[in-house]
Parts: structure tokens; sequence; C-alpha cells
């Protein structure tokens, strides 16, 4: 059974998706799917569950970015072991960009027709051998625990509960916090829970 993780902030494009892969008539092999709505949950599923593909709408993501190298935890995730399907909603310059720099070639429209997606996934994960020709070592903007620091920050965790689910002092955490705000360019911890303006990233 194949294993794919669908990353994207649209609720109904996943749902979509998910009944789309879970057709018998639509794919010839069976499916286990899991989906996202957070990046930051993406890239620990992919280092844990190890899909086979993974299908995402960066551009989704273009209001939540603070800055477009947080892309990079997924292509590291993915590596060369998990093929990385691009299904992007509308156009986004930076993003684009980006992403062609990273190599990507499976980058598609949403308008793609059901039958030709379906079509589009079933030769990917059916090719061999599974990834992408060129080998890239992509360093993700976040370490792993700056990760876990992030989201129980964004979960309005207060620093003791942090500093005691993490194992480390309270004055650690607040080193991390500023360091999470300076790699991702937020003048203060206030705008990093803010939707950005595309014009951030442009």
């Amino acid at each position: 059974m194949y294993k794919i993780l669908l990353v994207d902030r649209c609720y109904f494009s996943r749902q979509g998706l998910t009944h789309l892969l879970n057709q018998k008539n639509n794919l010839a092999t069976a499916m286990s799917i899991l989906e996202t709505d957070s990046l930051l949950l993406a890239r620990e599923k992919i280092i844990k569950w190890q899909p086979n593909m993974v299908i995402a709408d960066f551009n989704s993501f273009s209001t939540a970015l603070h800055n477009i190298q947080q892309l990079s935890t997924i292509y590291s995730a993915c590596g060369d072991t998990t093929r990385l399907l691009l299904l992007q909603s509308g156009h986004h310059p930076t993003i684009a960009e980006y992403c062609a720099a990273q190599g990507s070639t499976d980058i598609w429209d949403k308008s793609l027709s059901l039958a030709a997606l379906a079509d589009l996934i079933q030769q990917m994960i059916a090719a061999r051998p599974p990834f992408r020709e060129v080998k890239r070592h992509i360093t993700p903007l976040l370490t792993l625990r700056e990760e876990k620091i992030l989201k129980l920050w964004k979960e309005e965790a207060k620093n003791e509960y942090i500093a005691r689910v993490m194992g480390i002092s309270i004055k650690t955490v607040y080193t991390y916090k500023r360091n999470i705000r300076l790699k991702l360019g937020a003048d203060n911890r206030l705008s990093l829970f803010l939707n950005i303006p595309e014009a951030v990233l442009e």
C-alpha cells in the first residue's frame, strides 16, 4: 500500500483529494492518506510516517509564511526518498521561483481535471527509481526543536510548560523564541501570529 501526505491550508482541497485517492476506480493501487494544514506538522509526518508521495499546495501558505525558507523544511524532509507533487492554487511568483530553484519539476495547477490528476498520481508513484535525479542538501530554516517550540508557542503554551515539555530551562525557552523570531524575520512576537500580506514575500 502506498502512502500519500496531503499538505494544504484549504480543508475542502484536502477532503476532495482524499475522496479522489480513496476511489478504487481512480487508482490501480490502494492508498493510505494523511493530511495536514501545517508546514510544521507536515515535516514531522514526513520524517516519522515516510510517505511515498507528498502532494502540497505551497501557494495556500503564502499569507502564513514569514520567510520563504520555511518551505525548505518540506524539501529537506522529503529528501531523495519521497516524491513531492506541487498542486498549486493560483500563482505566486516568489514561491514559484523558490520551488524551481529547489529543482521542482512536478508543478501543476489545481485547475487540472480530476481524471488527469488521478493519471498523474498513478504515473508518479509507479515510476522508478522514486525520486529527484539531482541530489540536493537543503538545510531547514528551523531545527526540529525550534519547530516544536514554535508549535507550542502558537498554541499559547506558557514558558514554564514549554520548558518542562522540552526539558530545558525557562531562560533557554526565551533564547529559542528570540532565535525563532530572528530566523522568521518577525519584528516582534505578535507578528508571528498575524496573517502576512503577500507583499512580504515578493
